[in-house]
């Protein structure tokens, strides 16, 4: 028997994510990761949604994530795959597979950036992409995804 579709989306956050706060502040800004997750669940809340928050530095921890948010019937992506954004083709692969409604993140504009950030196979997995917008970048992104499933704030 087929899981019901949950009220849940996945915010998935890739490698050296866990620094956030620390890591490069002149680029990454101030913020933590658990400032990020916060965002993100009092952002999907507004939507009745609730966010499935989740952090690795591993490539193939983060397809099996994608994977456990196809089985749960999860409502959406929120991606930050870090550094593998412009690598892995398996994450891409891996996105297309579970079509699943994906927005990819970054945190600071990749198109700014050295060279090698400007292409990222996520983005192409994607239906949207922010980059650019610090951490409110996750909350567009939520707010976009939820237009995308026509899903309206809760009063």
């Amino acid at each position: 028997m087929a899981q019901p579709a949950t009220d849940t989306i996945l915010v998935l956050n890739g490698p050296n994510l866990n620094m956030l706060g620390t890591r490069e502040p002149e680029k990454y800004g101030h913020a933590t990761l658990a400032d990020v997750e916060a965002l993100c669940r009092e952002t999907a809340a507004h939507f009745g949604l609730k966010a499935d928050c989740r952090q690795s530095n591993r490539e193939g921890e983060l397809i099996d994530f994608i994977h456990e948010a196809h089985a749960r019937k999860m409502k959406g992506i929120i991606i930050n795959a870090g550094g593998y954004s412009h690598t892995s083709i398996a994450l891409h692969d891996a996105l297309l597979a579970v079509q699943i409604p994906t927005v990819e993140v970054h945190v600071t504009n990749i198109h700014a950036r050295e060279s090698f950030r400007h292409h990222s196979y996520t983005a192409r997995a994607a239906f949207a992409s922010l980059c650019g917008f610090g951490i409110e970048g996750y909350r567009l992104a939520i707010q976009g995804l939820a237009a995308k499933l026509d899903i309206k704030p809760k009063a």
